[in-house]
C-alpha cells in the first residue's frame, strides 16, 4: 500500500495533477480541501452555526468521504464557510483522522491538500510540494472562471490568492509549508503535461526502491 502526498498553495495545479497521478497508478484520490467544504455545506444545509466548534466537529466526524462532489462543493459561499471552520482545531483533528483512514485504502492513495506531507501522512512514500508564482496562479484561476462562463476581475482574483496564501501559511495549526523530504515542483512555466511527466519521474524513482 503506497501513499502519495501532494501539498501546495491555491491554484498551483495540484488538484489536476493529483487526479492524473491517481488515474495513472490506479490509486484512490482524495482532495482533502473538499472535506472541509463538505463539512461547511452540511452545516449550511442544516442551518447550523459556523462559529460553534463543537457542532462543526461533530458534523466533520460523520462525513462520508466517498460522496464528495467537486462541482457542488466548489461554490463560492461554501468556500467562504469552509475557511471559517478550517481554522478550528477540533474540526481539523476530526478530518485529519478521516483522511488518515482514507490513506490506508489499497492498492494505494493520492491525497492533496495543505498539510498532507507534514501532518496527515508524514510517512507517505512520496511527497510532492507543487507551487507556482502568485501571478501565474491568479491568472490560471481567472482563466478557469472565465472559461466556465463566470465573471472575474484579475486584480480581485490575485488579491484573493495572496490572502489565501497568508491565511494558509500563517495559521498556528498545521501551516502550509513543504515537508522536509518533499520534492519541490514549480509549475509556473509548465503545462499540465510537463508537470505530470516531472511528477511521474519522481514517483517512479521512489517506488522502484
Amino acid at each position: 500500500m503506497t501513499t502519495i502526498a501532494i501539498d501546495g498553495p491555491a491554484a498551483a495545479g495540484k488538484g489536476t495533477l493529483s487526479r492524473r497521478i491517481a488515474e495513472e497508478y490506479g490509486f484512490h484520490h482524495l482532495d482533502t480541501g473538499l472535506t472541509y467544504r463538505a463539512t461547511a455545506k452540511a452545516l449550511l444545509d442544516r442551518g447550523l452555526p459556523l462559529d460553534d466548534e463543537a457542532v462543526a466537529a461533530n458534523v466533520a466526524r460523520t462525513l462520508d468521504l466517498g460522496g464528495l462532489d467537486r462541482s457542488v462543493l466548489s461554490a463560492h459561499e461554501i468556500g467562504e464557510a469552509a475557511s471559517k471552520i478550517a481554522i478550528m482545531p477540533a474540526v481539523r483533528r476530526a478530518l485529519v483522522e478521516a483522511q488518515r483512514e482514507f490513506a490506508g485504502r489499497k492498492p494505494g492513495t493520492v491525497l492533496d491538500g495543505r498539510d498532507i506531507g507534514t501532518v496527515v501522512c508524514p510517512d507517505a512514500a512520496v511527497k510532492l510540494y507543487v507551487t507556482a508564482s502568485a501571478d501565474v496562479r491568479a491568472r490560471r484561476r481567472y482563466n478557469e472562471i472565465v472559461a466556465n462562463g463566470g465573471m472575474a476581475d484579475y486584480d480581485a482574483v490575485y488579491k484573493d490568492v495572496r490572502r489565501r496564501d497568508e491565511r494558509d501559511m500563517g495559521r498556528a495549526d498545521s501551516p502550509l509549508r513543504p515537508a522536509d523530504n518533499a520534492h519541490l515542483l514549480d509549475t509556473s512555466e509548465m503545462s499540465i503535461e510537463a508537470a505530470f511527466s516531472a511528477a511521474k519521474s519522481i514517483i517512479d524513482a521512489v517506488l522502484k526502491h
